[in-house]
């Protein structure tokens, strides 16, 4: 079988509008996402056999593939509900690649999203989350440790361990903030500094309120379908040249080290089906539910050693025009987490970067982008290297 990069193409993206949007309800969200990439493409609806989305947190689908290809009027001849919690954007790329290349369908659509800030209160949006797989049911969650508090136990660790200050953290905070005034589809669009994020409410020590996720309304979406007729959309086509999973645990409590993950695996996997090194990569979208999450990225996918992450953040070496610009749409702590949707995002990003199209944050000549999900606790990891 010839490899992924020469079969597949992902060849058209589209997300909703992000943020507080009440007037959507989460099937129009992912609906204007689809069409978005739909129309991306220069394709229609009835071009689409394959479709993959994740699970709603804010709906009760037993079904969620099955209501969204309803909903879309979409008959697949392949249909899969993911849920690899954050890491699941990468994974349904992944899976959608697959799909084509062994000729179960020629054309996937991808799409992910839901109305989780106003469907709910953002309290009952972080208690759904917390309790939705987040915590072992006996011993976690009755407690109350919520997703913030787990990733506050790595922080303190990382402190500890390698002397990360929280002034590094809050560094990340500032960059990718700077990055989202930069994207017209962003949540947030006030600009922050180091002190501001320093002097934020104490969520979880030592954590502060900028150093987290928000809590939005959005969907994004997009479209694999054959190398051969790739070349004859509207697009340039964007090539799946390495991909990756790594596990290192499930549940927080079960974690061997609290300051190493599984993306240690799905990296070194990533960069050898790609055939490059860490420093042929131009951009890298990292998935950034919390700022710590991208110190220990960075480190475990191999740009950094370990306990040097802190380091590396700083100097504007993670912000566009420095040495690695990281999460150049705003991420999840600036442009929009709408819970498991929210690291689609990040392909999207990778994409617009390879085609040139991300206007005003555009990397230069980017021909190499790495994406990267995390889903759990720094639990389960995928890792994709996408080629213009």
């Amino acid at each position: 079988m010839k490899p992924l990069s020469e079969t597949v193409a992902i060849v058209g993206i589209g997300e909703s509008k992000v943020g507080k949007v009440p007037e959507k309800s989460t099937l129009q969200l992912q609906s204007d996402a689809a069409y978005a990439a739909l129309d991306d493409a220069g394709l229609t609806m009835q071009d689409i056999d394959g479709l993959i989305t994740t699970p709603i947190r804010t709906e009760p689908w037993n079904m969620p593939c099955g209501v969204v290809a309803s909903f879309l009027g979409v008959q697949p001849a392949y249909l899969s509900t993911l849920d690899l919690a954050g890491a699941s954007g990468c994974a349904m790329i992944h899976h959608a690649a697959m799909a084509v290349a062994s000729g179960q369908c020629n054309t996937v659509l991808c799409v992910a999203g839901q109305n989780l800030l106003t469907n709910k209160t953002r309290a009952s949006a972080v208690q759904t989350m917390a309790e939705s797989g987040a915590a072992h049911a006996q011993f976690e969650t009755p407690y109350g440790p919520l997703v913030a508090s787990n990733y506050a136990l790595i922080a303190q660790r990382h402190m500890y361990e390698y002397g990360t200050t929280a002034a590094q953290m809050a560094e990340v905070a500032v960059t990718i903030r700077g990055h989202a005034l930069l994207n017209p589809n962003a949540h947030m669009t006030k600009p922050i500094t180091v002190q501001e994020v320093l002097d934020s409410p104490m969520i979880t020590s030592p954590l502060k309120r900028f150093d987290c996720a928000l809590v939005s309304d959005g969907a994004a979406a997009a479209i694999v379908t054959r190398a051969d007729r790739a070349r004859d959309l509207k697009q340039k086509p964007v090539r799946l040249l390495g991909q990756g999973y790594g596990l290192s645990h499930s549940y927080v409590g079960e974690a061997p080290r609290l300051t190493h993950s599984g993306a240690v695996e799905s990296g070194r996997k990533a960069f050898a089906m790609a055939g490059v090194t860490h420093a042929d990569i131009d951009v890298a979208q990292l998935y950034d539910c919390f700022t710590i999450t991208v110190i220990v990225e960075l480190e475990d996918l191999g740009f950094c050693k370990k306990g040097e992450g802190g380091a590396f953040v700083q100097g504007g070496r993670i912000a566009l025009g420095g040495e690695l610009p990281v999460t150049t749409h705003g991420g999840l702590l600036s442009a929009c987490h709408p819970g498991l949707g929210g690291g689609f995002f990040h392909v999207l990003e990778g994409v617009r970067q390879l085609r040139g199209q991300a206007q005003g944050r555009q990397v230069k000549d980017a021909k190499l982008a790495l994406v990267h999900g995390n889903g759990g606790t720094i639990a389960i990891h995928s890792t994709l290297i996408l080629a213009a």
